[in-house]
């Protein structure tokens, strides 16, 4: 008898039989961990009167096992890396001019997995002293700007390109933010944001890895590994003595950046 004949005349395993079997694999599959399984979307058709129901046509699951475990909320985790992330940065000496001239660093404020996250250049004196950004003259423009909005401060992400003052405030050297750019990348990796304000040249630049000049960068969006990136002009230079006539176009910004959200352009 050869292999083909011996194998055509071994019964047909029942239905409870290929049941018990299904379900002794399944319990092999949770215990590996694996608790998801691709199935045809197609129903499969009904065995015909007398005939029996093969694999396809068995229940995989009991009705207990319907539901997928839910997905564990790793947004504690993230707020124990972000702290540890910061701890990493008040500790950094990879600029020495930056180091010995700092107060203290200035990482970043806000909640995890904010709507929007604003990024400017490099902390100011008052940021150096408070060790939080945008607290200045220009980061009262901004909380104007955000209030503008619709929004409050506290439900955004605010952070700077560099995280120690630049003597004079002066403009971050591609060095320092080289030196910063894992920080910077890892910041946002935790936070993740749905969407990215970049606050000036600087600032925008190096975010997106680009030559462009600001006025050539704003009133249209860029991408940030899957974020869509608004650049737009810093507030500092909004001020009287600068350039205040150019908040319209800011708020034309702005505006652009709201209707992406899905929010509602509020009047000015």
């Amino acid at each position: 008898m050869n292999e083909k004949d011996r194998l055509s005349e071994q019964p047909d395993p029942n239905a409870a039989e290929l049941a018990r079997q299904l379900h002794q694999h399944l319990d092999s599959l949770r215990a590996a961990g694996i608790y998801w399984l691709p199935v045809s979307r197609e129903p499969a058709a009904p065995a015909a009167e007398g005939e029996k129901p093969t694999a396809q046509q068995l229940p995989l699951f009991a009705a207990s096992d319907a539901a997928a475990p839910p997905a564990p909320d790793d947004r504690e985790q993230r707020r124990r890396e972000l702290a540890l992330l910061a701890e990493r940065v008040a500790g950094c000496q990879r600029c020495t001019e930056l180091v010995v001239s700092r107060s203290r660093t200035v990482f970043g404020v806000g909640p995890i997995d904010a709507e929007l996250c604003f990024i400017g250049e490099a902390p100011g004196a008052t940021e150096d002293q408070r060790g939080e950004p945008f607290v200045g003259e220009a980061g009262q423009l901004l909380d104007r700007i955000i209030a503008a909005c619709g929004m409050r401060r506290e439900e955004v992400y605010i952070c700077n390109i560099v995280k120690c003052r630049p003597p004079g405030n002066r403009l971050p050297t591609a060095q320092e933010a080289g030196n910063c750019r894992e920080y910077l990348e890892r910041q946002l990796e935790l936070v993740r944001p749905k969407f990215i304000c970049a606050l000036g040249a600087c600032a925008a630049q190096n975010l997106l890895g680009t030559s462009q000049s600001i006025g050539k960068l704003r009133g249209r969006f860029h991408d940030y590994k899957g974020i869509p990136v608004m650049c737009t002009y810093h507030p500092a230079f909004l001020l009287p003595g600068r350039s205040p006539h150019k908040k319209r176009e800011v708020w034309e910004d702005m505006k652009k950046l709201l209707q992406r959200m899905g929010r509602p352009v509020p009047g000015r």
